[in-house]
């Protein structure tokens, strides 16, 4: 893997517009993304939406911002974990609305994390709409959301990526994620 360093500066070129150093950054990370994108579908087979699709797609909606604004591994992760997000509600709310007209119904859990994969059905979408709500309150908390539960890292990674503690991570999941079940409920 590249060094920290070298990925900055890539980074950095990046948000100058050098797509070539943005090309840079995403072939050095391909495996880390596509093992994030992995763990974001889990057991989801019979779908036409795979890890490397949804890699792919993410990165068209990486390289189609007009500005990159990567600071650093950190953020561009963020940011990937965001571009995932969008391409599996569009994929589930394309699939419900071939299949019964797209009508939400109510979430009642939200489990600790992904592992085994989302649903890509009415409660993916039910999420999306209360980490929406989320954001609006607390970016912070709806990016380890993200991280967490759409990227499937681990509280400790997300420390990491972050910065931070693994305590305040592990706090700021448990209030995300209370406020998340409130917001289902309602």
């Amino acid at each position: 893997m590249a060094e920290a360093a070298d990925i900055t500066l890539w980074l950095n070129a990046a948000r100058s517009g050098d797509k070539n150093a943005l090309d840079r950054v995403l072939s050095t990370l391909y495996a880390e993304l596509h093992t994030m994108a992995r763990r974001h579908l889990g057991g989801n087979q019979g779908h036409t939406l795979d890890a490397t699709g949804l890699v792919h797609e993410a990165y068209i909606k990486l390289i189609g911002r007009s500005t990159a604004e990567f600071e650093d591994r950190a953020h561009f992760f963020a940011y990937a974990a965001s571009a995932m997000r969008s391409v599996v509600v569009d994929y589930a709310r394309q699939r419900l609305a071939v299949k019964r007209g797209g009508d939400l119904h109510r979430v009642t859990e939200l489990p600790e994390d992904a592992v085994g994969g989302l649903r890509l059905d009415e409660d993916l979408l039910g999420l999306d709409t209360a980490l929406n709500r989320l954001a609006a309150v607390d970016k912070k908390l709806a990016q380890v959301v993200e991280l967490r539960y759409f990227a499937g890292l681990s509280e400790t990674e997300i420390a990491e990526l972050l910065k931070r503690s693994e305590r305040s991570v592990r706090r700021d999941w448990q209030k995300a994620r209370l406020y998340l079940l409130a917001s289902l409920q309602d």
